[in-house]
């Protein structure tokens, strides 16, 4: 297990003897008697200059050290929304070591009064798995966004990015929870504060004081709330804080590439207002250019034993495009059918049930079954059990590139760039083959897999980069599979090989994965080996699985790749508005809403939803 791994620890619902919610490992309670939302009206929203510093503003962004039932969250949305001069946008960024469970948040916020249980709903219905690490939850149509950092708040502080305007420091007391007043976390959230930054706490203790002065704050006591005769005020000191990205909110961006890279970004950006123009010679044959025959594929999770890097880039993937793309319409919206991972042989089997006892996720979110229960769960009868991901889905490639690529404010082109260049002060342009500009734009994205590393090599005093100097791409297919004996299959199942639900009455099998080729084609050689794969992972022999509605049925792609198979995601230093989102391998799907918001995120000077130290992974540099 990685020295870097915490399992989430959720809080237990527990009550003091005057009904009032408590954490019993810490005993002490999360509101005083005087009231949850007056507290947070009266020391936190007042404490900050709330509403007032958010007024005319195009965003505005808060910071609490401990969310506990939400009350502050709850208390700042009703704000928020009820003043007809809030910043256009709201962002909230809190920590939380225990989390309540879902059932447990709405039993204890059921007691709200009408206005703040309305809102309450939402944020219930939108709780996340209690997973470590960070969770993007968005509201009011993406203009407030909640981001959620589960786990230690020393570890959890020191991944966070964002521009901070106000912190609500609101930790259990400092003498049962020292780490939520401490020297090294003020430290990082002065890292965090915009200039003119403020803080606000009921706590008056004079070590958390001193610790927040040394971090850089002007510390102050004024009248308390409730029985609290002081509480702290704080302002960040003169010629501190972050600089704000020298970009504009309403720049321009041109993404190269259609598929699904380009069509996250694109709807990252179109969500935010943003006018994006997407060059693909693909979309000749339609927005879905890219996918077209492409019936269907599968997006489901995957775990490590250790959480390594791809295991939390993959769960930060899947969380992102559910909050992404469930919302959509029709076939466009991923079918929620869940994923059986199956075990390999006894052996594999206990090393992932080992696994799971050490990485202790929700059972909502990953559990063991049986062989009796996952045939149950898929519907067909299986030799062994596996690992069952509640949350995998299916996708339709198609659909959902036309929905995504047909937002309001996305323009598509079905053009080919050739080469880039950008003037010292003035935008990006793409040229053609004959040097003719075809798109200009104040920021370009290289979604367009391989081919980024060309583009990259034209541009003067730009040298390739080391990670996409390993980039190799290699050609697969997918065959398809009518009337067999697994063909009622009601969920995914993966292994060596994957196997899909029926759509339009036919069932999708992959996949092949073939270097060295000029053209990816569907071969019949590539549909034996897919046949092959599929008998042994669903236990059937080959001509059980049903015929090929035509002879060539089936897709063929590329898949693009660095050397250590994470996409690379981010702006290239040193060149102002270059930014790559590329070499997803076989996880197109997993990356691709992620890689929209955090590109999106940072043109737009957001929080970020992913940890620094993952972001750095996945950089281009």
């Amino acid at each position: 297990m990685s020295s870097h791994y915490e399992p989430l620890v959720p809080a237990r619902l527990a009550f003091d003897p005057r009904g009032i919610p408590m954490n019993p490992d810490f005993g002490d309670i999360y509101h005083p008697e005087a009231g949850a939302l007056e507290q947070a009206e009266g020391v936190f929203l007042q404490g900050n200059g709330l509403p007032r510093r958010w007024r005319g503003k195009r965003a505005f962004t808060v910071c609490e050290t401990g969310f506990g039932l939400g009350h502050n969250f709850l208390a700042l949305w009703r704000s928020w929304r009820s003043d007809a001069q809030r910043s256009a946008r709201l962002h909230f960024i809190s920590f939380e070591a225990h989390p309540f469970s879902r059932q447990d948040l709405a039993r204890l916020l059921a007691r709200l009064p009408a206005a703040e249980k309305a809102l309450a709903i939402q944020l219930v219905d939108a709780w996340p798995p209690l997973l470590p690490g960070m969770h993007r939850l968005e509201f009011e149509k993406g203009a407030l966004t909640l981001t959620l950092a589960f786990g230690s708040v020393l570890r959890l502080a020191r991944q966070v990015s964002a521009g901070v305007d106000a912190f609500f420091l609101d930790g259990f007391a400092p003498r049962v929870n020292p780490d939520m007043w401490s020297r090294p976390l003020f430290g990082q959230l002065a890292r965090l504060a915009n200039p003119d930054a403020t803080a606000a706490t009921w706590c008056c203790a004079g070590e958390m004081r001193r610790a927040l002065r040394d971090a850089g704050f002007l510390v102050s006591k004024v009248r308390g709330f409730g029985s609290k005769r002081e509480m702290t005020v704080a302002s960040l000191r003169a010629g501190m804080g972050r600089k704000a990205p020298p970009r504009g909110a309403d720049d321009s961006v041109l993404v190269v590439g259609g598929g699904l890279a380009g069509a996250g970004v694109a709807q990252a950006l179109a969500l935010r207002g943003r006018t994006v123009t997407v060059l693909d010679p693909v979309f000749q044959d339609g927005l879905g250019g890219s996918h077209r025959g492409h019936l269907a594929a599968g997006l489901s999770p995957v775990i490590s034993p250790d959480d390594d890097i791809r295991a939390r880039l993959s769960r930060a993937g899947v969380l992102r495009a559910l909050q992404r793309w469930q919302g959509l319409q029709g076939d466009a919206r991923p079918r929620p059918c869940g994923t059986l991972e199956r075990a390999g042989d006894p052996e594999d089997a206990a090393r992932r049930r080992l696994a799971l006892d050490a990485l202790r996720f929700p059972e909502d979110w990953v559990r063991w079954l049986d062989a009796a229960q996952a045939s149950e769960r898929v519907g067909l009868p299986l030799p062994s059990g596996g690992l069952w991901f509640e949350q995998g889905q299916l996708v339709q490639p198609v659909p959902l590139l036309e929905a995504l690529l047909s937002l309001p404010g996305v323009y598509c082109k079905a053009r080919s760039a050739a080469s880039l260049r950008r003037n010292d002060s003035g935008p990006w342009a793409a040229f053609d083959v004959h040097g003719r500009e075809i798109a200009s734009a104040d920021n370009i994205v290289l979604a367009n897999a391989a081919q980024a590393a060309m583009l990259l090599a034209g541009i003067p005093d730009l040298s390739l980069l080391n990670k996409l100097a390993s980039m190799h791409r290699l050609a697969g297919q997918v065959a398809y599979f009518s009337g067999g004996a697994a063909a009622d299959a009601r969920a995914i199942v993966s292994g060596d090989g994957y196997w899909l639900p029926a759509v339009r009455g036919q069932c999708t099998g992959g996949s092949t994965y073939v270097p060295g080729v000029a053209a990816s084609t569907v071969t019949e050689q590539g549909r034996r080996e897919v046949a092959g794969k599929l008998s042994g992972l669903l236990n059937l022999a080959p001509e059980q699985l049903g015929a090929p509605p035509r002879p060539d049925a089936g897709w063929a792609g590329w898949r693009a790749a660095v050397s250590d198979r994470l996409p690379v995601i981010g702006s290239i230093d040193g060149v102002p508005g270059l930014w790559l989102a590329c070499a997803y391998g076989s996880r197109g799907l997993s990356w691709s809403a992620l890689a929209g918001d955090i590109i999106a995120a940072r043109l737009c000077d957001e929080p970020i939803p992913l940890e620094r130290e993952l972001l750095r992974k996945i950089g281009p540099r």
